[in-house]
């Protein structure tokens, strides 16, 4: 006799919602943190030494059989990969969260750990986490209020509100959530063309980030002018020129905060020049944006209120974990543009009735309520809170240049703007700086980044954790001051 598809012969796993989700929540996610402990311990740097190759080889053996002890890949038994991943049998929630989390934590580049400062790469808050948790059990769809009607109305809260510290003088100031710093910046290339048509031309610095290029070709837009940005910042004089030899609807794209060097854009005067030329100005804020809540640091964002578009993005300097972008503008009838109608979503008798309508709050349909994480965060530290973490990282940077620059074995790029810090062994060539990054990569003894300045290569320690001290910035110089024919410190 064949089974029933309701047949009791296996059990139904508990759902995370509902009155009773909470209970069948709370032993897993003990699970969790203890896998998280374990593979954090046995990893016991801020990165798993030994390699892609190595890592690779330890989350296939977790997958085959339970453990995380890496064999020999060359002595490996050649089978179907498919019963690693989807096995026939299940090994149950204990022991697939055990095996799997431990392996990713062990295998993991650690954000917490203060030697891991290669990328705008945050160590997530605590309590960020915890409401990511209660996001992801409670499951709301932003794509419509009767998927999400108290998510829907945070959003709406919290959006407004911060768009109000970028556009303390606009009209109706709002913000649509996004997936970071891409989206936000291509969201406002987007509004852009649809507001001047698809002639626009971007202009841009040599420090912009890369989803600006990116954007503009997604768009079917014209491949945007870079000018100069010899000290990391664009060059005024340069921008004016192009400003004045150009013809049709502008785009300036200022940043504020690089990603190589965290330097700020002149954001008054290239607002000036925009209003000289009649360009539309966006300001990428992803980085340095979070200066706003800082009262000794705000005034480096001096202009941003002037742009039609700003880019936020908290999962940097904000502490949360990915996602959590912004697109800021002045008012909320700029993003009239993004209108659109699914009669099962957002049909317009619902509409006229009430019914919020949230499918033009981005260009994506399904979306997680990543604004939860930010106004617990917003709500538990306040301004106050959040500009002390600004400040501290910001400070930790300068420690760490103070350090480079008593270092007669390293050179330093220039104090730092924000909490970027680029320094290189003195005399190295830019190959050495490479192979010495990647060689700490290899060893799992530090994880640093790379960036291009001045027609050389520097190492990159990007300090985004409020807890590194300065013996760890001691240490992280340790594993760096190395070059060729010198000893280790």
């Amino acid at each position: 006799m064949s089974s029933s598809p309701w047949s009791t012969s296996w059990s139904t796993p508990p759902l995370a919602g509902g009155p009773g989700g909470a209970d069948a929540l709370r032993p897993l996610v003990g699970t969790v943190l203890a896998a998280l402990r374990d593979g954090a311990t046995a990893r016991g740097g801020p990165l798993p030494p030994g390699g892609p190759e190595d890592v690779a080889a330890r989350l296939r053996a977790a997958l085959r059989d339970g453990t995380t002890e890496a064999g020999d890949p060359g002595h490996e038994v050649r089978h179907d990969p498919r019963h690693d991943v989807l096995p026939d049998t299940g090994t149950g929630a204990e022991e697939a969260l055990r095996t799997l989390v431990t392996a990713l934590a062990r295998g993991a580049a650690d954000p917490a750990h203060p030697l891991c400062a290669a990328h705008l790469h945050t160590p997530p808050l605590a309590l960020a986490a915890a409401a990511d948790l209660a996001a992801s059990a409670l499951n709301p769809s932003m794509d419509s209020w009767d998927q999400a009607p108290a998510a829907s109305a945070l959003e709406q809260l919290v959006t407004r509100a911060l768009a109000a510290e970028t556009h303390p003088a606009g009209h109706r100031p709002d913000a649509l959530v996004t997936t970071g710093g891409t989206e936000s910046n291509q969201l406002a290339l987007l509004l852009a063309r649809e507001h001047h048509g698809p002639t626009l031309q971007t202009v841009c610095g040599a420090n912009a980030h890369h989803s600006v290029h990116r954007a503009a070709w997604l768009l079917g837009l014209p491949e945007p002018v870079t000018v100069p940005a010899p000290d990391g910042t664009i060059d005024l004089t340069a921008l004016a020129a192009v400003l004045t030899d150009l013809r049709g609807p502008l785009l300036v794209t200022a940043t504020a905060g690089t990603t190589d060097t965290g330097s700020i854009d002149p954001l008054p005067e290239i607002a000036d020049l925009c209003d000289d030329h009649g360009a539309t100005l966006h300001v990428d804020a992803a980085y340095g944006g979070p200066l706003l809540f800082s009262e000794t640091r705000r005034h480096l964002l001096a202009g941003l209120d002037r742009a039609r578009t700003v880019t936020l993005d908290l999962h940097k300097l904000g502490w949360q974990p990915v996602a959590a972008g912004l697109l800021a503008v002045p008012d909320t009838a700029l993003l009239d543009a993004l209108r659109h109608t699914a009669p099962y979503l957002n049909a317009d008798d619902d509409t006229r009735a009430g019914l919020p309508d949230l499918l033009g709050r981005s260009p994506r349909t399904s979306r997680r309520p990543d604004i939860l994480k930010i106004a617990v965060t917003l709500r538990a530290l306040g301004r106050t809170g959040l500009g002390h973490l600004v400040d501290r990282v910001c400070a930790t940077a300068g420690r760490l240049a103070d350090l480079v620059e008593k270092d007669p074995r390293l050179d330093l790029h220039q104090r730092p703007a924000l909490s970027t810090v680029l320094f290189r062994p003195t005399g190295a060539t830019d190959e050495t700086v490479a192979a010495t990054r990647r060689d700490l990569l290899t060893h799992g003894h530090a994880v640093l980044g790379r960036a291009h300045a001045d027609g050389r290569l520097w190492l990159k320690a990007t300090l985004l954790n409020p807890h590194t001290t300065p013996d760890d910035l001691e240490e992280l110089l340790a594993h760096t001051a190395l070059v060729e024919g010198s000893t280790t410190r």
